[in-house]
């Protein structure tokens, strides 16, 4: 035990004596050090494209598994790991971070913020990271409860926390940090529950602040922040948007340019969604779906470009921003690129904020065009859900979420994990907001309400509907042209980022757990391998002792895993998996799915109450346990409560009996009549999962066929006759 001790302090010593320090200059000159990945997009500029050329196109089908690492989670895993010196940096669920032998996978030393379960009601999309900073010898850590840690790179002590937010309101941190001349910058989450976004800058030494800039106006009775805000407070309206916070939250993307010392970061949607309750007055709202440019050395404004004024679909700009130089019509321009949520491909001029143009990626209902004089979105008559409900395209799930894109220099191509989905939006007749942490408000007319226009959806075919409307597609893009090269369809809707390297390779995950590699110039599929979980986070590369490894965590999740909107994707088991060529290992197998060891208690009540149920479940339950109570193994999949928790069902929701686990309790929301008629559908749903284990016949196996064929039928057509055409751009 003593020599195994020794032993392994001898590895810990041996790899951190070795470390240089994460400056300014070696970040600006990551391309002289092509072997690491030393900030969140490889360089400030974000384009994720490995310099490295030792798998190429010719030998890739010899990649193979070098090593894993298990995480022990079943939640998503987003983390764009670095690279920095022979030790992986990365982070698991729940804002765990590892430092991990790059060479053997070996574990050198975890840290564990030790955020509260009961925090998770305010992670919208699941608590999940994606990623550390370095600078110094220090590592920086957004913590879902919206702390800034720095770590000692070595160690894996904490150096000093800062809390970033006021924790009293809904906000959450799953965002990686970047750190510019010495200056952490962090933003957050929550537009969804009501909060007010804004972004700040730490000292790395000391944790102190040195600037915010807040993204939305606060209370117009207290005097503005900075005239920037005083700017944009004139384009809102009334008083629902500053009591809710407003929203903007800057939950993702930043990149930089030394050269013009900028930094720009993306916003994201209004606090509720809906711009006839936030702004009734109408306006613009700033800066919400908007990018910024400001001065980091000072937070000062310097120009806003805004993709959706008035944004009224959750329509985030916090999507990756790419930052490039671009021959167009003759000329060499410093470009910044974007395909936000909004479904239209953005490339502008980074220096001024000047459109250059915009086009549409993927299918679009809500605006016709983009104008090339004024910048903005031409709206058609599908935007407008005040005088009927519209179901539209993109949904608020995008033709593009947080997951990267990539840029490679060699084929001037953007590489986007793009995805078509839609979504009935609606404007209430009475808004009235919910108070409370964990708590929802949109804006939109509740499940319960009749929706004009529009037949009801029959609850069983939702889970087929959701199937065929919401998918997902590799998209190869010509930023110049502003025109798709190849795309490649996939089984399911949400799917990994993207790396690209100068070799001419595309790599990706995908929800129905493989990892691909494609060629970059034609999109044909040259290599993949099963990654034993669906994969959400992006790729990417290093070398080591002369070898080029593809590293990726793989761990099903997100706003997608938890609404189970992929349902094809396998049993979640975190891990991070790192390839090389001739690589011989193997990947457990995964997790069985759920069963019922006994018998659930009986159905109960009347048809009537399982359909209030249905509705209660739709609109509290959901957006955490899946779509018609399918949510596999991420969290607990109600179908497969255990007969004491079904003893224990008031307790535990109205009770909250299991707050200390993430469970939050629902006595604001919900009186006992509705607990009974939510625990009357779940007793429905928990008694055909049991029937459904049972052993069949062949007989019995062919009615199955036949009656989820039916179902399929169904939702087809209530599918074709309830909802707009699928468009292509």
């Amino acid at each position: 035990m003593i020599l195994k001790i020794l032993m392994y302090t001898l590895l810990i010593f041996s790899v951190f004596s070795a470390h240089a320090k994460i400056d300014h200059t070696r970040i600006v000159n990551a391309d002289n050090e092509p072997g690491s990945w030393l900030s969140h997009g490889r360089n400030y500029s974000e384009d994720r494209q490995s310099p490295l050329t030792g798998i190429t196109p010719a030998n890739v089908n010899m990649l193979g598994l070098a090593w894993s690492f298990d995480t022990n989670t079943s939640r998503g895993l987003e983390a764009s790991p670095l690279v920095i010196d022979g030790v992986i940096y990365t982070t698991g669920s729940w804002s765990k971070v590892y430092a991990i032998s790059a060479k053997t996978g070996q574990l050198l030393w975890e840290f564990d913020p030790k955020v509260p379960l009961a925090w998770a009601p305010n992670a919208c999309c699941d608590v999940v990271n994606r990623g550390v900073a370095a600078w110094g010898g220090s590592l920086f850590l957004g913590a879902l409860d919206g702390r800034l840690i720095a770590i000692d790179m070595a160690t894996g002590k904490s150096q000093w926390e800062t809390q970033t937010i006021d924790a009293t309101k809904p906000y959450t941190i799953t965002g990686a940090p970047r750190v510019i001349k010495g200056k952490v910058i962090i933003g957050n989450g929550g537009a969804e529950l009501g909060v007010r976004g804004y972004i700040s800058a730490y000292d790395v030494k000391s944790g102190e602040m040195s600037w915010r800039f807040y993204t939305v106006p606060g209370n117009p009775a207290v005097p503005a922040e900075s005239d920037t805000m005083a700017m944009a407070a004139k384009t809102w309206s009334g008083d629902v948007y500053w009591k809710l916070g407003g929203g903007g939250t800057v939950w993702d993307s930043m990149a930089y340019d030394p050269d013009l010392n900028l930094l720009y970061f993306g916003v994201g949607n209004g606090s509720p969604w809906n711009r006839e309750i936030r702004s009734p007055g109408g306006g613009d709202n700033l800066f919400l779906s908007s990018i910024v440019a400001v001065n980091p050395d000072t937070g000062k404004y310097v120009w806003h470009y805004q993709t959706t004024p008035g944004d009224t679909w959750d329509y985030t700009a916090t999507q990756h921003i790419v930052l490039a130089d671009l021959e167009l019509e003759g000329k060499q321009r410093k470009v910044l690129m974007q395909a936000p949520k909004n479904g239209f491909f953005y490339v502008l001029d980074r220096t001024t904020g000047e459109l250059i143009s915009a086009e549409k990626y993927t299918s679009v209902s809500w605006a016709s065009h983009v104008d090339k004089t004024t910048g903005r979105p031409i709206e058609t008559e599908n935007a407008d859900h005040v005088t009927r409900d519209r179901w539209t395209l993109p949904g608020p799930l995008g033709g593009h979420n947080w997951h990267p894109m990539a840029f490679n220099q060699e084929t001037g191509l953007v590489y986007i994990p793009a995805q078509t989905n839609r979504f009935l939006f609606s404007t209430p007749d009475d808004f009235k907001a919910r108070p409370g942490l964990g708590i929802w408000n949109l804006g939109q007319k509740e499940v319960d309400e009749t929706i004009e226009g529009t037949e009801r959806m029959p609850i069983d075919i939702i889970t087929p509907l959701v199937r065929d409307a919401y998918r997902g597609y590799l998209l190869a893009w010509d930023p110049v042209a502003q025109e798709e090269r190849w795309r490649v369809e996939h089984n399911t809707m949400s799917n990994g980022g993207v790396l690209t390297t100068r070799s001419g390779l595309v790599f990706q995950g995908t929800g129905d757990g493989r990892l691909v590699a494609y060629d970059a110039i034609s999109g044909k599929t040259l290599w993949q391998s099963a990654t034993g979980t669906g994969v959400v986070a992006p790729p990417i590369s290093y070398e080591l002792d002369g070898t080029q490894y593809i590293a990726v965590m793989a761990g099903w999740g997100g706003a997608a895993g938890l609404a189970n909107f992929s349902g094809d994707a396998p049993p979640s088991r975190g891990r991070l998996l790192v390839y090389a060529l001739g690589g011989k290992g193997t990947i457990p197998t995964p997790p069985d799915l759920p069963v019922l060891s006994e018998a659930p208690p009986p159905r109960n009540g009347t048809i009537a109450s399982f359909e209030r149920g249905a509705l209660v479940y739709s609109y509290n339950c959901e957006v955490c346990h899946g779509i018609q109570v399918e949510q596999g193994t991420i969290l607990p999949d109600l179908r497969y409560m255990s007969n004491g928790t079904h003893d224990r069902f008031e307790s535990i929701v109205l009770g909250g009996l299991l707050k200390s686990v993430g469970m939050k309790s629902f006595a604001k929301e919900l009186s006992k009549a509705d607990v009974r008629d939510l625990h009357n559908y779940l007793l429905e749903v928990a008694n055909l999962a049991w029937e459904a284990q049972a052993p069949k016949s062949p007989l019995e196996q062919e009615q199955a066929r036949q009656d989820a064929a039916e179902v399929e039928r169904k939702a087809a057509l209530w599918f074709k006759e309830n909802t707009p055409p699928l468009e292509t751009p």
